[in-house]
């Protein structure tokens, strides 16, 4: 409860420089957008996988017998 009190009033001393901060940012997109590519990866996969192209319900992966 203090801690949060310090943060509201401007007490507590930043523990990352603006340069810090903005790489972090620039990881944190690049990660995001490497996510979104093994996403669309996996969907392409899963429909290699059906055979059939279409969309299937995410998460359920039909194998062909």
């Amino acid at each position: 409860m203090e801690a949060g009190k310090r943060r509201l009033a401007g007490d507590t001393s930043r523990a990352a420089t603006t340069d810090e901060v903005k790489d972090l940012r620039r990881e944190a997109r690049d990660l995001k957008e490497v996510v979104a590519e093994q996403t669309l990866e996996l969907r392409l996969l899963k429909k290699s996988m059906t055979g059939d192209g279409g969309d299937q319900e995410w998460g359920t992966l039909h194998l062909r017998s």
